[in-house]
């Protein structure tokens, strides 16, 4: 298969469009080839590309921002001698100036098919300046390793922020071309969009959403595999407690813990809570320390979520319902456990970070409500995946 990069790269009849026109490209360290070699680099060999400017989101252009919520700086490209604005710095928003710099921009960001990944923030907040601008936008278009599968509640009214764009639930199901699509029919935008799509892309073939024969290449610093980028919908959450997500060790986002749970009872009282909600995946008590981040040079007893392997069940696996549950078993395991890290998360200071992220209080509500059931956290979901799942479909591509 070919990604959108590949295509515009080899077709000079898809290119035809840009020419004569100042090009800016927004892009990470996973923006690549099929051979490696970074879109910057690949776009500026081209004759009939006239790349004036480049854009990075949050971690940097060049992923260089190993924790989150640090911000990169604007900088001028050594090699290209261009200007590389920084969507994750003194703004989050590309400014007038910057948008000066160009006339159309090629979007080629690896996205993780989660709402809080925050590239599709930066995806909105580029396609509402080149409406008011008049600029082009060229998405690029790359696959979802998470799939189609859709889970979670959609974003409530009022809690939009840099981790909530708009009304989708956690884990949305679209490609950043479609998510571009969806964007603009909903916040009725007026602008000059493309997508290059992807060819021979099958969100339900071989490798469930990311081709097997394709390289993964971290997106962001703390994105090393596919299986993070599947558990991920669930293990974000816990950027919002006082559990480790992994963070200072080789597996993050894979996996939570703490020095003060026991995983082994943690898993037990998963199974008796809702054993449905552990199909799909194998779940394995493991022992780590992380080198810095939260819980920095102590033991953790913890939990590795595998959805690989023979074992995963792409259609059962459930990241959100799995993290949801394994939260609250920790709240009926340890009385008064302090499960709720309180503290600005992304720039949002009067909110408790665990809503921000889960874009409303719904599902910590259910999780602290001593008789709330998996039942019950089904009826708050469902009908906003279904809704979801219904308006999703028009704008697929593939």
């Amino acid at each position: 298969m070919k990604f959108g990069i590949d295509r515009l790269i080899e077709n000079a009849e898809l290119r035809r469009p840009l020419a004569g026109k100042r090009i800016a490209l927004l892009a990470h360290p996973a923006s690549v080839t099929c051979d490696l070699v970074h879109s910057l680099d690949a776009l500026s060999a081209l004759d009939d590309i006239n790349l004036t400017a480049a854009f990075g989101p949050q971690h940097g252009l060049r992923g260089d921002k190993q924790d989150n919520m640090i911000e990169s700086p604007d900088y001028n490209d050594p090699i290209h001698d261009i200007p590389v604005f920084s969507l994750y710095g003194e703004v989050r928003r590309p400014t007038a100036e910057s948008m000066e710099s160009f006339d159309a921009i090629l979007i080629d960001l690896q996205d993780l098919g989660c709402r809080i990944y925050t590239f599709i923030t930066t995806l909105r907040y580029m396609l509402e300046a080149a409406a008011e601008h008049g600029k082009t936008v060229w998405v690029l278009d790359r696959p979802n390793p998470a799939g189609r599968p859709v889970e979670g509640t959609l974003l409530e009214d009022g809690w939009e922020s840099f981790v909530g764009a708009g009304p989708m639930p956690m884990r949305h199901g679209l490609t950043m071309g479609e998510m571009g699509c969806w964007m603009i029919s909903h916040f009725d935008l007026d602008v000059d969009y493309r997508v290059i799509e992807m060819q021979g892309w099958q969100p339900e073939g071989p490798g469930f959403g990311w081709p097997e024969d394709r390289i993964w290449i971290n997106p962001s610093p703390n994105a090393p595999n596919v299986n993070m980028a599947r558990a991920y919908a669930g293990t974000v959450m816990l950027e919002g407690t006082m559990l480790s997500e992994g963070r200072g060790t080789t597996r993050p986002l894979e996996l939570f813990g703490a020095p003060d749970i026991d995983a082994r009872s943690v898993m037990a009282a998963m199974r008796d809570m809702a054993s449905q909600w552990l199909e799909g995946c194998l779940l394995r008590d493991i022992w780590f320390e992380p080198t810095f981040h939260k819980h920095q040079g102590l033991l953790c007893n913890g939990v590795h979520i595998h959805a690989e392997g023979p074992a995963y069940d792409h259609s059962a696996f459930r990241p959100w319902r799995l993290q949801a549950l394994a939260l609250k078993a920790i709240g009926k395991l340890y009385s008064g456990y302090q499960l709720w890290r309180d503290f600005p998360y992304e720039y949002e200071n009067d909110k408790l970070a665990f809503d921000v992220i889960n874009g409303g209080p719904s599902l910590r509500q259910w999780i602290e409500a001593p008789s709330s059931t998996a039942a019950d956290l089904d009826a708050i979901a469902e009908p906003d995946e279904n809704q979801w799942q219904e308006r999703s479909k028009e704008f697929f591509l593939y």
